[in-house]
């Protein structure tokens, strides 16, 4: 099989090129023009790392639906029965998926005359002694506050989803074998903690939300948003506040610190975002169901998660079949996401939908994006650095099986946005991790996989400034921040490792000109 040569695709750059607009610095929130439109299938954030406290596991997590916000009631923000969410795996280093995970979702409404998806206050409220006809004093208006998922302590859960988890793999002769995970469980998603009254012991219905099948972990749900980022500075043409060096924009060696507090707003403090978390063994990933040495080739893998639609959807008056819609059984991918900047920070808004329908395997028509980024152009020009010269090559280890990533001899591949993780690399302690990943030593952080706690805006921005190429590790390359060092809530140290949702009653965003927090894990 021929392999594309993105060297040769650098020909193709014309000036044209650089007057695509920016995209959003490192996560997927809204950035491309059809996911703009269609956020439930947007995919905020994928994540992919060897477990912190299970070495022999990885964890892939998939966040879709952005900027949620907790107090967003009646209806909240269930996940889609239409889409398909799924979670890919490469690992004969080709770009094509030969494991990969499908979680479809089911809604049930089982309160309909209910106006809202959840209600509920200790042990129940009954009709009062001036209760109006025909309602008499005495029965029960108000059921017992929601502290379980099924059975007693759920009456008030009126809106439930309820998912499945499908395992495919790819056998001989392209054939595909699949399996359903935890067959005879029903898996619940955990709802939105919608305050204190309906939900007072919202960590136990976390709890209950975690679900084993064999070796293998599932949680689906509404969690905080484990993304930070200066957005409105990011977007302000990289007007980002850091002060703490001769260029704007720069940190200081304080001010990019782990232990820092952040002195710019985190945008997406607050907010909610839809999560699906799958904990599984390395050995049901790998080519040969082997665990192997960081230095072996068969130790990296390739991720990417995608949101698929069916290709046709009939919608039916509600009288008519009770409402259903017909689908064509063909699905439609919607959104793809693999690093989190190859679509934001360097694919131009013009092709922006293409890329996010397309499958890696064919990204070398894009490949004149990754090797003279339009972005690196920006941040010269804006900040006036040194970046280096076209082709970079320099970005190949983000788009190809490469060193430092993927161990020497690893055949690359094609040029492909997949998020690459050397299994064979043990966790770092939550209490060693750096924010930096890979640049700061941090062997098991971005873009080695990717970890919760990375912080992939500064990671980005400097890797296209440079870093990657000694010569261009150096201030202020290696120097370029948005201020915001660490999340707004702490993460969990075990799976599923993202923080609870915010309380819709109680939740709080950070505002311009506040500080953000210190560092959590």
């Amino acid at each position: 099989m021929l392999k594309p040569n993105p060297l040769a695709a650098i020909a193709g750059l014309t000036a044209a090129t650089l007057l695509f607009p920016l995209g959003a610095l490192a996560a997927n929130h809204r950035e491309a023009p059809i996911t703009a439109l269609d956020h439930k299938a947007d995919i905020t954030d994928f994540f992919a790392f060897v477990s912190y406290d299970n070495p022999d596991k990885v964890t892939f997590i998939l966040d879709v639906d952005p900027l949620l916000e907790p107090a967003n009631g009646p209806n909240y923000f269930p996940f889609d029965p239409e889409i398909l969410y799924s979670i890919k795996i490469d690992n004969d280093h080709d770009a094509i998926e030969d494991v990969w995970f499908d979680v479809r979702f089911t809604t049930e409404i089982r309160s309909p005359n209910l106006f809202t998806g959840y209600v509920g206050a200790g042990t129940g409220i009954a009709a009062p002694g001036n209760s109006p006809p025909p309602v008499a004093p005495g029965p029960r208006v108000v059921p017992p506050a929601i502290t379980a998922l099924d059975g007693p302590g759920s009456e008030g859960l009126s809106l439930r989803q309820s998912y499945t988890v499908t395992l495919a793999r790819r056998g001989p002769g392209n054939s595909v074998q699949h399996a359903r995970l935890g067959e005879r469980t029903r898996l619940f998603a955990l709802p939105t903690n919608v305050g204190p009254r309906t939900m007072p012991d919202y960590p136990s219905l976390a709890r209950q939300a975690l679900f084993r099948a064999g070796d293998v972990r599932v949680f689906a749900g509404t969690v905080e948003d484990p993304f930070w980022i200066d957005l409105g500075a990011a977007f302000d043409s990289l007007n980002f506040r850091a002060t703490g060096f001769t260029v704007p924009g720069v940190l200081s060696d304080a001010q990019d610190a782990d232990d820092a507090r952040n002195f710019a707003s985190d945008a997406v403090s607050g907010f909610n975002v839809n999560t699906i978390a799958i904990e599984v063994p390395i050995s049901l990933l790998t080519s040969d169901g082997k665990k192997h040495a960081a230095s072996d080739p068969k130790a990296t893998i390739g991720a990417w998660a995608t949101t698929s639609r069916p290709r046709v959807t009939i919608r039916r008056k509600p009288a008519e079949r009770n409402g259903d819609a017909l689908k064509h059984p063909d699905w439609r991918q919607v959104q793809r996401m693999g690093n989190p900047l190859i679509n934001e920070l360097l694919v131009g808004t013009g092709f922006k939908d293409r890329f996010s329908i397309d499958q890696p395997r064919n990204d070398s028509q894009f490949a004149p994006f990754f090797l003279d980024p339009t972005l690196a152009r920006v941040l010269n020009a804006v900040y006036g650095i040194d970046i280096p010269a076209p082709p970079r090559t320099d970005l190949l280890p983000l788009v190809t099986y490469a060193p430092p990533i993927a161990a020497a001899g690893t055949p690359a591949g094609p040029v492909a946005d997949l998020l690459r993780l050397n299994t064979g690399v043990p966790p770092t302690s939550v209490d060693k991790q750096k924010r930096l990943g890979l640049l700061a030593g941090d062997p098991a952080g971005f873009p080695n996989g990717r970890r919760v706690s990375d912080d992939v805006t500064d990671i980005a921005a400097r890797a296209v400034a440079g870093v990657l190429n000694p010569q261009f590790n150096k201030a202020p390359n290696n120097r370029i921040g948005d201020g915001v060092n660490s999340n707004d809530a702490p993460y969990r140290k075990t799976f599923p490792y993202v923080g609870l949702a915010w309380d819709g009653r109680n939740r709080r965003h950070v505002d311009p000109g506040e500080v953000g927090g210190g560092p959590v894990k």
